[in-house]
């Protein structure tokens, strides 16, 4: 890949993605509507190629991604969440108020947004054709394989449109690309998705969207999709290139269903623009790019601009301010500071320093998600200390380009943490109470386009410090009313302890004195099951204030015996006698897993209770074991749990890998959340297929264990 040139770099760290201020307004009015899900979020976003970008971004920044890349919209929409999706669309939606791009107009981004949501309509559709398993992966890189084109626009502006008008025309020009402006838009998009640090595949297709026929064929299955889809849009299917890559590939596609893919997509577009208000060129699906006019620059003086500038900021950001209010936690806080300067004042490296609890110095300690160097300081309110220290005892904004005496070594650090040329400093002060200070890296060529909107960056320094000691502010108090809830639940707790050890003791010592009257046979089986329920219910009632006798670690005990122990006393109680089937299949010999036994035992009560209140009579509960199961190298033995009832919604199932809160749990899903936390703390595996009507199948892998403890209770 050639080395993007510096103009088109800085565009990628703008994140000048503008998207049609109709789907903005959409997105808006949605996020804001109590009854919208996730699913209506991610019908909005996935339809723009600057939306899609935007949230693909953020939530696979390193504030919120935990291991794992977020490549489908939806699972980057649950990780944002909804306050955090309505601050990125208020940004954008002031962005496009206030920063119109003089190199971009409404027929760029139009002809842009038309033929980008057809390239991801077609992708998918080739993906379904050919039995792709990830046809939401083809959409998504067809969506975003032109967004390079974009970031050239903004960044060169008239030529690159000149270029792309004749491009349109003459296609072997694009060839030219490269040696006019130092790379291609092809190049410029691929090096975006894997700055986001996805999967390079996605970024492939993106990459290689205009490769010759020899050269896609050796590429795999998502490139040659996204291809063929490009193809489409752009009527080459009568060329020789379109019929080797067709009939060359092991995608096994047939091009009357690809021609009438196209045909359904571009009716689907045009649907889509349709709905939104977007006016699609007549000769759609051809590229429409047009010549604009070169700008009329508007008379007015530094005065009144300076003045424009002031009150537009103040209007500007008031939406801003009430959106940082409704933000959660100080995380999703400083999470949104930091999208809300790179969007708002195209300032893409921002670091957060926060005052200390004496107010005295400046740290990152508590700050995730920016350079090393930062979490490492402790910078004292000293103005020769730093441009830092300096912009909070002035309360204003600093920079190292006004400084006309030589920077302290530290601020150098800074920028060179930042990998910039130098520093922009934003006091965040709410009222008399310092707060801390957002230290942004930037160039002088940026800080020139900054020099107007100083004003804007104060206020929003001060909409910053107001909202994130808000939220600082009611944390602690929380943390206040947690501490005094838990104070007076211990000593409830503690009484209720007490008072039900007393029955739990005389029910156990009667028990034992029960059974020495006994004679010896399997009635005396069943009194020790119900002595051992007895302990684990003891046990459970004093874990209540985490001072009694703690849960005892995990040892090898025998599966097999515990089963066959609670069949013994829970099978007539919630199967026999309201006319439920109960088969089992267990092995014969003992079969060792390691777990706590209370825990597999409160596992396995709760799934058969489950079963037997989703039950009526006539239906069937299995119960099976299987052993020698690998998985991931380890060794495991799997516990079934299969039932022909009236299955779950997916809502319900959830609730065994997210445990909800008691209070917002219905009785079937809080043993199932009960289910889910202590796998979770056992490493029990779980897989649960359910369909409505048709019944429900839980299977759990426990780790395998040796023999059972000599002495050890199964």
């Amino acid at each position: 890949m050639h080395r993007l040139p510096e103009s088109v770099q800085e565009s990628i760290d703008r994140g000048h993605i503008p998207s049609p201020p109709e789907i903005l307004l959409r997105l808006m009015r949605t996020v804001d509507d109590e009854q919208a899900t996730v699913g209506d979020l991610a019908s909005i976003v996935e339809q723009d190629p600057g939306l899609a970008s935007r949230i693909l971004s953020v939530a696979n920044s390193p504030a919120l991604r935990r291991g794992r890349e977020l490549k489908s919209l939806d699972t980057c929409l649950v990780a944002l969440g909804t306050r955090l999706v309505h601050s990125l669309a208020t940004c954008l939606s002031i962005q496009r108020l206030f920063d119109r791009n003089p190199n971009l107009d409404a027929t760029d981004i139009a002809d842009f947004w038309s033929h980008s949501l057809l390239v991801g309509e077609l992708a998918r559709g080739v993906a379904e054709l050919a039995e792709y398993p990830h046809p939401d992966e083809a959409y998504l890189s067809g969506l975003l394989h032109d967004i390079g084109e974009l970031i050239l626009l903004s960044a060169i502006g008239e030529p690159y449109r000149r270029f792309l008008i004749n491009s349109a025309e003459n296609p072997q020009l694009l060839a030219e690309e490269v040696q006019l402006f130092g790379t291609t838009h092809a190049d410029v998009g691929g090096w975006l998705i894997d700055h986001w640090g996805l999967n390079s595949v996605l970024a492939d297709g993106t990459a290689f969207h205009h490769a010759s026929a020899a050269q896609i064929l050796t590429a795999t299955a998502l490139p040659q999709m996204v291809w063929i889809a490009q193809a489409l849009s752009a009527n080459m299917d009568d060329s020789p290139e379109f019929g080797v890559v067709v009939n060359g590939s092991s995608l096994k596609l047939e091009r009357s269903a690809l021609f009438a893919e196209r045909d359904r997509a571009i009716q689907r577009t045009r649907q889509i623009a349709e709905a939104l208000g977007i006016t699609v060129a007549d000769e759609f699906p051809k590229r429409h790019h047009a010549a604009a006019a070169p700008p009329q620059p508007a008379q007015s003086s530094a005065a009144e601009e300076d003045m424009a500038a002031l009150v537009g900021g103040m209007a500007m950001l008031q939406p801003l301010q009430q959106d940082l209010f409704q933000l959660g936690s100080d995380t999703e806080v400083l999470l949104a500071l930091r999208e809300s300067a790179r969007i708002l004042f195209e300032l893409p490296k921002v670091a957060i320093l926060l005052a200390n609890d004496k107010g005295d110095a400046l740290s990152g300690e508590k700050v995730g998600a920016q350079p090393e160097l930062f979490r490492q300081l402790s910078i004292p309110l000293a103005a020769s200390r730093s441009l830092a220290a300096a912009a909070v005892i002035e309360r204003q904004v600093r920079t190292s380009f006004e400084q006309t005496e030589a920077l302290p070594l530290l601020d150098l650090q800074l920028a060179r943490a930042l990998g910039t040329e130098g520093l922009l400093c934003i006091p965040m002060l709410a009222r008399s109470r310092v707060i801390g200070v957002m230290v942004c890296g930037l160039s002088e060529k940026q800080y020139g386009r900054l020099q107007r909107r100083i004003p804007w960056l104060a206020n929003f320094g001060k909409i910053a410090a107001i909202s994130l000691d808000a939220v600082l502010e009611a944390g602690r108090h929380r943390q206040q009313v947690e501490e005094e809830l838990t104070h007076q639940f211990t000593r409830h707790a503690r009484q209720i302890v007490h008072e039900a050890g007393n029955p739990l003791g005389i029910i156990k010592s009667y028990l034992k004195i029960l059974e020495r009257k006994l004679p010896e046979d399997g009635v005396r089986q069943e009194l020790t099951v119900l002595t051992e329920e007895i302990d684990r219910v003891a046990n459970i009632v004093g874990h209540m204030t985490h001072a009694l006798k703690g849960s005892a670690e995990s040892t090898s005990l025998d599966l097999v015996a515990v089963l066959n122990d609670f069949l013994v006393l829970y099978a007539d109680t919630l199967f026999n006698t309201k006319g439920i089937r109960i088969e089992t299949v267990l092995p014969q010999a003992e079969l060792p897993v390691r777990i706590n036994r209370d825990s597999l035992k409160q596992i396995v009560l709760n799934l058969w209770k489950n079963a037997s209140e989703a039950l009526v009579a006539g239906k069937y509960v299995k119960v099976s074991v299987s052993d020698n199961i690998i998985h991931d190298g380890a060794g495991y033995v799997q516990l079934r749990v299969d039932d022909n009832g009236p299955g779950m919604p997916e809502e319900t199932i959830q609730s065994l890998y997210r445990p909800k809160p008691i209070s917002d749990t219905a009785q079937r899903g809080l043993g199932l959340s009960v289910v889910g936390s202590l796998a979770k703390k056992e490493g029990v595996l779980i897989t649960c297929r359910s369909q409505i009507g048709a019944g429900t199948s839980i299977a759990l892998l426990i780790p395998k264990g040796g023999a059972p403890v000599a002495g050890q209770p199964a």
